[in-house]
């Protein structure tokens, strides 16, 4: 019972020797001695003790059962190892004239305090961890400000998110792709599914700036372009199940480039959501059956985006999600191709030493993303522990 043991939690959570580990280039840190965290951490293992004897348990406190219980892991075995550390002060004591047992005693209690401080580690570690899910979104890319060269631009931007999601092994589905002139996109979207998808994706929504000489203009002056990314979360069939009496189906041959197959068969599905008046298409695939299921992914996606905005107007939330309008219009990133430099505007960003490597959509990204990551989940730990101080404060 974790309840019998809060004393030994009180002697181990307000130690002002407590050591500050496990530091991330570029990120926060917690320093596991001020009493705010560690009234937190008491908190947590009060809440899991309750949690873990109560006879019935929703599926909400399942949930929250399941997400602190490595925190209360960790900390069961730092309360362990400081009651031997405590043990072997009492012992020393006890053996002040037996030098031989004193030196046992010292090496034994570093072994303790070197295992102390990879505790101290991996609760850092779980703390600022971001909580990756398994999902899918549907990742629109769209040309900007800059004409032509933000076309050349976003095609570009598409294919490094095509071989990162090569590089982390996620489905991939092209849903629609509007091409320009000389090779770019007006408009392009994928639908992506995997393990991280959800979280890792949605930290490239927002406008994208690039700074170079166009190449449509060999020896010109550095254009400035912009291309917005949109990350929609795919909702589950439960989340928004669409009856059939709702849409109407059309097919019809695809049309534009596509070799031979194109204007042979009637591959292409447009699908019109009646109660609403949204209407998708799909014709990048050459099966029917392929295409219908994307576009029925791409007009549950947005219908489920509709669903949140205007949820979000009535409540006026402040913190608007990021598949909301306001992102396209928050510049995140620039990238200089003169300087060969990749700025990251968002707080928590780690260098990014090369811009073309950066373009191949491998670790370089993974590593921006999930330094992005931590901070976001450095900022919502913080919030939660000022929140609880605040609630004990009133209480008091």
């Amino acid at each position: 019972m974790f309840l019998a043991r809060i004393p030994s939690v009180r002697a181990l959570l307000y130690r002002d020797t407590l050591p500050i580990i496990c530091k991330y280039s570029s990120q926060k840190s917690l320093n596991l001695s001020e009493p705010a965290i560690q009234t937190y951490l008491k908190h947590l293992m009060i809440e899991y003790d309750v949690l873990l004897t109560r006879a019935r348990r929703t599926v909400e406190e399942s949930r929250r059962l399941y997400e602190i219980k490595p925190i209360v892991s960790v900390l069961e075995q730092r309360i362990t190892l400081y009651d031997s550390i405590e043990s072997l002060k009492d012992l020393n004591k006890k053996e002040e004239k037996d030098e031989e047992i004193k030196d046992m005693i010292k090496e034994e209690a570093e072994i303790y305090l070197a295992r102390l401080k990879e505790i101290d580690g991996d609760l850092q570690t779980i703390l600022l961890e971001p909580c990756l899910t398994n999902g899918g979104v549907m990742l629109e890319v769209t040309a900007g400000a800059g004409g032509q060269e933000a076309m050349l631009f976003a095609r570009e931007l598409f294919d490094m998110y095509e071989a990162f999601a090569q590089y982390k092994e996620w489905e991939t589905d092209l849903a629609s792709l509007e091409v320009s002139d000389i090779g770019g996109v007006r408009k392009v979207s994928m639908i992506i599914k995997g393990f991280g998808v959800p979280e890792l994706m949605i930290m490239e929504a927002g406008v994208h700036r690039v700074q170079r000489i166009p190449v449509t203009e060999k020896g010109g002056r550095i254009h400035t372009s912009t291309v917005s990314v949109a990350v929609l979360q795919l909702p589950t069939e439960i989340e928004l199940a669409i009856p059939d009496k709702d849409i109407a189906i059309e097919t019809k041959r695809a049309s534009g480039a596509g070799g031979q197959h194109v204007n042979t068969t009637d591959s292409a599905v447009r699908i019109t959501h009646i109660p609403s008046g949204l209407v998708v298409e799909c014709q990048e695939g050459r099966s029917q059956i392929k295409n219908r299921q994307i576009a029925m992914e791409k007009l549950r996606t947005l219908l489920l985006q509709k669903q949140v905005e205007e949820q979000s107007s009535k409540i006026n939330s402040e913190r608007k999600s990021q598949i909301g309008s306001s992102n396209r219009n928050e510049k995140i990133r620039t990238y200089n191709y003169p300087q060969d430099r990749v700025t990251e505007h968002r707080e928590g960003a780690i260098n990014i030493p090369s811009l073309k490597v950066f373009m191949e959509g491998g670790e370089q990204l993974e590593k921006l993303q999930d330094s992005l990551l931590r901070h976001q989940r450095y900022e919502v730990l913080m919030a939660e522990i000022n929140e609880l101080i605040k609630k004990n404060t009133v209480q008091n």
